[in-house]
């Protein structure tokens, strides 16, 4: 068994930053960027420069600036043959690692041997301005190259300095000291900060349902005819039509997944298998999905006629398109009533249908402030030294966000805050960290190159209070073979705010999904494959932006493979389930000790009870309700103060077999070796065998049921029909409550009056006849 180390803290921690410089007013911060440690940066913009002075003998130059400050040097690009360069690029120092009190502006003309000095600029860090957004931005404004002894050049430079914070505009596409080891050509684009929308999905369907004179090449035969449809890289079709003739008639729906902008069309090819491995096409037709109906609604659209397009190869010709009087007919059209489920129902971040029109107005905003994380493991070795190049992900809705990368440190401070509308407060708000393996060149190229997984927190929104911050530092756990592993822990600030309680309110009456899930609900099998489907379009997508978000990256925000078999999971969900009915449990052991007189002043009270109920039934429900309502209060004095978050007991991944974790992170299909194969599917059938039998049993119990009126058991059906007689008569003449007070005093009385004998219903009960004795 893995055990985890015993100095391993899992645990979720509160935390008390100096969110917003310290500006609160009771429990609510004032700041627009008040759920972040401000962090003082200074500011470098080089805009342009004019009339550089050459030395060479053409007159021209191929200028470039650098920015030093201490031992931190920033450098724009270089331009070749260009006195009048124009740059416009930024440069942010941290105060922190400020080690200098001058920064320095040269401005050099690059060359083969050794890059000439054409001029500098020196400012003092004590007459810097401050700037504080929403202020403008600072005007940048010319001034004179100085030689190093001080005397004016001819040449001048466009610069802006000044003092700011991360609340500025130019933090995200600045160069930042934290990257000085990396360089504008290499991967400045793959470190800084960016948000991302998800494309928009929509379910396609495609209702086929017959075709016409189709001309298969054979005519002596009846032709076996199926529907192929294509789209992207999605394929299904149709079963193979049941009436073999030219006509032939399907109704049968096809489904896919389409992003927009909709850049491939729906391909439709009839078929005809005219052998086990060969089929012939018989025409094809193809939709652009620019002009296919949308649907919001349950509401059936009118069919259409399509004609089919066959492809014929002549003799010493090139292949050409032949029409003809083949058709098809079908009705197509973009679902809009559904929402295209890319994440797990259980944790999902959206929940809206599709098309716009039938959105709902937001109940709120979600405020996540990404302060920091501290205790990083070294995941790669640069230069001969263990390091971490960490960054963020979060996603909720269609709105994805990646911080910055912080080069090189295993406490990184990022202090960035994002902002999305809630729709619905009963979804979940993913955080990821990752570490970035394409700073330095070659990267991209590197074909096996991906960013490693760090770990990930999922807060559910509707754990939260609103209008109150929390302030967390939650434990960053990643699955390995080995077990679970603790990677560090990231510090969250998270604030969900309410606009309209009312609302919010009446959502939990709503159905959780649209509308149309409910009215032409799809089948389990076809969720599964839309889901994969929907977060192969996006993950696609997403790596197609720039800077990419990387396909590892979107894969293990959605959860792609969740579904894959576990034992450790499967266990984990027994202990759920064993969870959730040990209420019942300890009722029952309760009601057996009540029965037993264990306690019989309890026993007393409880035959007082049940005599007010049976002679006063009006109470019952009034009883059970207030009584519920009791408890609740009682409860609220110890009501969670903290979010959820990932629960390795829970999980049971700090106790699993070596061997089960093994198997949990095989590929699919199996990459192992085969005796180790056959003793896990072995094993596998051992519990499936355990579950058989408990099925089994259940069913016994059923048909034992279904056999009282049966006649299978002559004797047993005619004894139960009398019985049922003589019951209705004495139940006929005798009023209810005595009946309810004679059967509760019976199941109540003492243990002097019982037998240790089973009762005459269980044995009546077990002789009945069950469908085991018919079974192989």
């Amino acid at each position: 068994m893995m055990q985890r180390p015993p100095h391993e803290d899992f645990s979720l921690k509160e935390t008390k930053p100096h969110l917003g410089g310290g500006k609160v007013t009771g429990d609510k911060l004032t700041s627009t960027y008040d759920l972040v440690e401000q962090m003082q940066y200074l500011y470098v913009r080089v805009v342009k420069a004019k009339e550089l002075p050459s030395k060479d003998v053409t007159g021209s130059c191929d200028p470039y600036t650098e920015v030093r400050l201490g031992n931190y040097k920033g450098v724009t690009r270089h331009f070749e043959k260009k006195t009048n360069p124009e740059w416009n690029q930024v440069f942010a120092f941290s105060k922190d690692r400020i080690q200098a009190s001058v920064i320095e502006v040269t401005v050099k003309d690059k060359d083969v041997i050794k890059d000439d000095f054409i001029g500098r600029i020196l400012f003092d860090l004590n007459e810097v301005p401050k700037r504080v957004p929403p202020d403008s931005p600072l005007a940048p404004q010319w001034y004179r190259l100085e030689e190093r002894k001080g005397e004016k050049l001819k040449g001048e430079l466009m610069l802006a300095v000044w003092w700011g914070t991360q609340a500025d505009e130019a933090f995200s596409e600045a160069w930042h000291s934290d990257a000085a080891t990396v360089s504008w050509a290499d991967g400045l684009a793959n470190i800084r900060s960016k948000v991302y929308l998800s494309p928009k999905l929509w379910y396609l369907r495609v209702n086929v349902i017959e075709a016409q004179d189709l001309m298969p090449t054979d005519k002596t035969r009846f032709p076996e005819v199926f529907v192929k449809a294509i789209l992207g890289n999605q394929a299904l079709r149709t079963r193979i039509s049941t009436n073999k003739c030219i006509n032939p008639m399907w109704n049968e729906d096809l489904m896919f997944v389409a992003a927009e902008p909709f850049e491939e069309p729906l391909i439709l090819s009839v078929e005809d298998r005219v052998a086990p491995n060969k089929d012939e096409v018989l025409g094809r037709c193809m939709i652009p999905l620019q002009y296919v109906d949308r649907r919001l609604d349950h509401k059936a659209l009118n069919t259409r006629w399509f004609n089919l397009e066959k492809h014929a190869v002549m003799e010493g010709e090139k292949k050409k398109e032949v029409k003809f009087a083949s058709r098809i007919h079908m009705r197509v059209c973009l679902e809009g009533g559904y929402h295209v489920l890319d994440e797990s129902t259980h944790y999902s971040s959206d929940l809206r249908p599709t098309a716009k029109q039938l959105w709902k107005n937001n109940i709120g905003v979600l405020e996540v402030g990404i302060l920091s994380a501290h205790g990083l493991t070294p995941m790669k070795t640069k230069d001969g030294r263990a390091t971490t190049d960490a960054y963020c992900v979060a996603k909720y809705g269609n709105k994805w966000i990646r911080t910055r990368t912080i080069v090189d440190s295993f406490a990184p401070k990022w202090n960035e805050q994002y902002t999305w509308e809630v729709f619905d407060p009963c979804t979940v708000v993913t955080i990821g960290v990752f570490d970035n393996c394409h700073l330095h060149s070659g990267g991209d190229k590197a074909g096996g190159t991906k960013d490693s997984r760090i770990g990930k927190v999922r807060i559910r929104l509707s754990t939260l209070e609103t209008d109150r911050v929390y302030t967390h530092s939650y434990p960053l756990l990643v699955f390995h073979p080995t077990g679970v592993k603790k990677m560090g822990e990231i510090h969250l600030a998270v604030r969900f705010t309410c606009s309209r309680l009312l609302n919010m309110m009446h959502m939990y009456s709503q159905p959780l999904l649209p509308k149309m899930h409910y009215v032409y609900p799809l089948t389990v099998s076809q969720l599964d494959s839309l889901r994969h489907q929907a977060t192969q379009i996006v993950s696609m997508r997403l790596t197609r932006a720039e800077p990419p978000l990387r396909k590892e990256v979107v894969e293990y925000m959605l959860d792609v493979g969740s579904h894959m078999w576990s034992m450790r999971r499967s266990k984990a969900n027994f202990f759920r389930i064993m969870g959730v009915l040990s209420g019942l449990i300890a009722v029952g052991k309760l009601f057996d000790q009540i029965c037993n007189w264990k306690n019989p002043i309890t026993t007393v009270l409880i035959h007082i009870l049940f005599l007010i109920l049976v002679l006063y039934p009006e109470l019952i429900l009034p009883t059970i309700f207030l009584y519920l309502f009791l408890i609740g209060i009682w409860y609220y004095k110890w009501r969670p103060r903290n979010p959820t978050h990932m629960d390795t007991r829970l999980s049971c991944a700090d106790s699993g077999h070596p061997d089960e974790l093994d198997e949990e992170f095989d590929t699919f299909p199996t990459s192992r070796p085969p005796d180790l194969v056959r003793m896990r599917y072995d094993r596998l059938r051992s519990i499936a065998g355990r579950i058989q039998t408990v099925v089994g049993d259940l069913a016994t119990q059923g048909e034992r049921l279904q056999s009282l009126l049966s006649w299978r058991d002559p004797r047993a059906t005619a004894l139960f029909v009398i019985f049922c007689l003589v019951a209705a008569i004495v139940l006929y003449v005798t009023p209810f409550q005595v009946v309810a007070l004679i059967t509760g005093f019976y199941v109540l009385r003492h243990p002097k009056f019982r037998h240790k004998l089973p009762g005459v219903p269980l044995n009546f009960f077990r002789r009945l006849q069950a469908k085991t004795d018919s079974m192989l």
